[in-house]
């Protein structure tokens, strides 16, 4: 299927590396332009690199997307650069996951500034560039912890629920301008972050990372995390011209590991 991305310039936040750079890759396959953006320099390097060896040639930019001004540079820069952002998949950041008996007050506002802000700091100056063009598509890659509360999610569960309702709300209010926004909700992908939550669980139930990975993927219908390629898949789809109807929609992809009518 021809997803009609030949040449759309394409932003993605936390591009350099997981799901953010398996979504860079994909779009790069369908023939668009990508900018990618990283908080590392390091992290940008080596993925920039790796797409070169895949045959690909991307452009990055690193900032610190939770600093609103650094977030407006480095959209500033995508443009001026690669000229205006057609499609924005934010990926960028992700809330640290803490034992609930281990929370405290400030977690909760990292929770916010790591997940909620380093969205919304993008989001707001490209959907109103879009808006001013009538046209454009915004994929948030959210996380199913905002939909099912888990003891070691409660803080990031909570900052993805808000990116949820914003998802929704904002593809009502920006839809008569042309802008489509969609979010994407993974349970458990093979990642580098995947690690930190197999380690908070650990320690809550006093056994150990690979235990409760057992455990997990025993519980889950099709018997496996999901791979970063697989959401990836998913969010150039929903950001193409053929999901040009489809938009306040918040995508589960868990495996049918919890059964639920949305």
């Amino acid at each position: 299927m021809d997803l009609e991305l030949k040449g759309k310039h394409v932003l993605v936040t936390g591009g350099s590396r997981g799901i953010g750079l398996a979504c860079a890759l994909e779009f790069l396959r369908e023939g668009a332009r990508v900018t990618l953006v990283g908080r590392s320099r390091g992290n940008m390097d080596q993925a920039l690199a790796q797409l070169r060896q895949a045959g690909f040639t991307a452009t990055g930019c690193c900032a610190d997307l939770a600093d609103a001004a650094e977030a407006l540079r480095a959209v500033d820069e995508a443009e001026a650069a690669g000229g205006p952002i057609e499609i924005l998949v934010n990926s960028a950041g992700a809330a640290r996951r803490t034992p609930f008996d281990e929370l405290q007050p400030q977690d909760w506002h990292d929770a916010m500034q790591a997940k909620f802000f380093t969205y919304i700091h993008v989001l707001d100056p490209v959907v109103r560039r879009m808006g001013a063009r009538g046209a454009g598509a915004i994929v948030n890659v959210v996380g199913m912890g905002g939909k099912v509360a888990s003891p070691t999610h409660l803080a990031g569960g909570a900052a993805n629920a808000a990116l949820m309702l914003a998802s929704a709300g904002l593809a009502a209010a920006w839809g008569a301008r042309g802008v489509r926004v969609n979010a994407v909700n993974p349970a458990m992908t093979q990642t580098e972050r995947v690690a930190q939550g197999l380690a908070a669980d650990a320690r809550l139930r006093n056994t150990t990372p690979e235990e409760v990975l057992r455990q997990a993927q025993a519980k889950m219908p099709l018997g496996r995390m999901a791979t970063a390629e697989e959401v990836a898949a998913a969010v150039v789809f929903l950001a193409s011209p053929r999901a040009s109807y489809i938009s306040g929609a918040v995508l589960s992809m868990d495996g049918a590991a919890t059964p639920m009518i949305v």
